[in-house]
């Protein structure tokens, strides 16, 4: 056998976790950098039943593996409860999160060690595209629900589809 599963070779695998409420180029763009370094990337798409997300979590999954169909080390699978346990159960040593702004990073650095003393999961930050460095799916589901063009902000898929659920004719 020969590629990433040869013996004497260990398959690197990333997981780039979050709730994708929708996915936008910021969240695309740390996804395509992360399949550039690892042989899977993982898209752990968080379920949190405590919270009405815009999109349901099928959908999310949906337009995700869409916008991603380029990438073929790329899985998006959904997930709830710890991210490490996610990480343990598909042998998965790497989180890899975007960081916009220094605001993100005091969040950020406690989950990161949270999660390395739980498990011993390794969080990578990688600077956002700085332009991205202002976007969030709060910021452009609130844009695109006033009738904000969002068009340079989201995949064209995503695009359609928040139309599609925001402005019911």
């Amino acid at each position: 056998m020969t590629g990433p599963e040869s013996e004497g070779s260990q398959v690197r695998r990333a997981v780039c976790p979050g709730s994708f409420d929708p996915i936008t180029n910021g969240h695309l763009d740390i996804i395509a950098r992360a399949s550039r370094l690892y042989d899977e990337v993982y898209v752990a798409v968080m379920i949190n039943k405590s919270k009405k997300g815009l999109f349901e979590i099928e959908e999310r999954i949906e337009l995700i593996r869409e916008v991603t169909a380029e990438y073929d080390n790329v899985r998006v699978e959904a997930f709830h409860g710890l991210l490490v346990d996610f990480c343990k159960q598909r042998e998965i040593p790497a989180i890899v999160k975007g960081l916009r702004a220094v605001s993100d990073f005091d969040y950020e650095l406690q989950m990161a060690q949270m999660n390395i003393g739980l498990t011993g999961v390794e969080t990578l930050f990688v600077p956002t595209n700085p332009t991205y460095s202002f976007l969030s799916s709060s910021l452009v589901k609130e844009v695109a629900a006033w009738g904000g063009d969002v068009s340079h902000l989201v995949p064209a898929p995503v695009l359609e589809a928040l139309n599609k659920r925001l402005h019911k004719d």
